[in-house]
């Protein structure tokens, strides 16, 4: 049987269980180099083309300063700037842009787009989030899962509020294919994609991926607690109707109660605090948010390593 090659990172199910090991203890070799002042130049002469169309704090700077680690060099892309924003092709731009760059990330709306880009490119591309997958901060969750809990196998990730949104789909992705398991409770109409929900389910089985409509059941015996924002870049007019909805959904010192007494809490940021997570828990023992936001360096640097030829 032939092992596919990882080609690029457009969803978490590009990945093999072995790519996600092999890239994780990558990302931890990197982190202690880094710390130590151990210099990884793998990629140097290399360039990133890193195209954005939507706002970013963490992938600009963790992408940039992580291709600057390898010893190579990042190029930041506006897409109003570029001749996409005057109606170039995505083909014609990915042929184009193959030409110069030695992959290329983007950060986008529709995700069909990054699927567009990749079909063009004769480099890899790398999805840095769209409207409905976000895989390098799921990668980085896994990873600082990892360093904490020293395994993925039998633990139970709970995700409370809007289901249907990029981090909660990648998040059914990795968390299944590290060997946890997953429940989700959002509001009726905020359920994950069928699609996803579905294709998870066939391929990892019901018992390991579990959807309630109250969050103290899906948070009960949780070693790993993750929320999102409640109105992701996009949704702005919702987010007075969104308040009231997912309010149940909050993560507050009631709702940890029925997780585990060790339970980790994770956010991507930006958070809003007293909305969908209280600041007793974003700022108490139990986050690892800046952990979190941290590791997207390091996961991101083995992921360049593994892409980039």
């Amino acid at each position: 049987m032939t092992t596919k090659v990882l080609e690029h990172l457009l969803t978490m199910n590009d990945l093999s269980a072995e790519d996600l090991k092999e890239l994780i203890e990558e990302a931890v070799q990197m982190k202690h180099q880094q710390k130590n002042g151990v210099p990884h130049p793998h990629l140097q002469g290399k360039t990133l083309g890193m195209i954005f169309e939507k706002s970013s704090t963490r992938t600009r700077v963790s992408f940039e300063v992580g291709m600057t680690q390898l010893g190579g060099h990042a190029l930041f892309l506006n897409s109003n700037d570029m001749q996409l924003g005057r109606g170039e092709s995505i083909d014609d731009t990915a042929k184009v842009l193959s030409r110069y760059v030695d992959g290329i990330m983007i950060r986008t709306f529709d995700h069909q787009i990054v699927e567009e880009f990749a079909a063009g490119s004769s480099v890899p591309i790398i999805n840095g989030l769209t409207d409905q997958h976000h895989p390098t901060q799921v990668l980085a969750d896994l990873m600082t899962i990892y360093e904490q809990k020293g395994r993925w196998e039998g633990l139970k990730l709970a995700f409370t509020g809007d289901g249907n949104n990029n981090m909660t789909h990648s998040l059914i992705q990795g968390a299944l294919l590290s060997g946890m398991k997953m429940s989700v409770a959002s509001p009726e109409g905020f359920e994950p994609a069928e699609s996803i929900w579905k294709e998870a389910v066939d391929k990892y089985g019901e018992e390991r991926l579990q959807f309630y409509a109250d969050p103290c059941e899906a948070v009960k015996g949780a070693d790993v607690i993750v929320t999102d924002v409640w109105t992701s870049m996009g949704n702005e007019e919702e987010t007075a109707e969104r308040l009231q909805l997912f309010r149940p959904y909050q993560v507050n010192e009631e709702l940890v109660k029925h997780a585990r007494d060790d339970f980790m809490f994770l956010h991507c940021l930006p958070a809003h605090r007293e909305e969908e997570v209280t600041a007793a828990v974003i700022d108490g023992p139990h986050s690892y948010v800046f952990d979190e936001a941290e590791n997207r360096l390091h996961a991101q640097k083995a992921l360049l390593k593994k892409l980039i030829k």
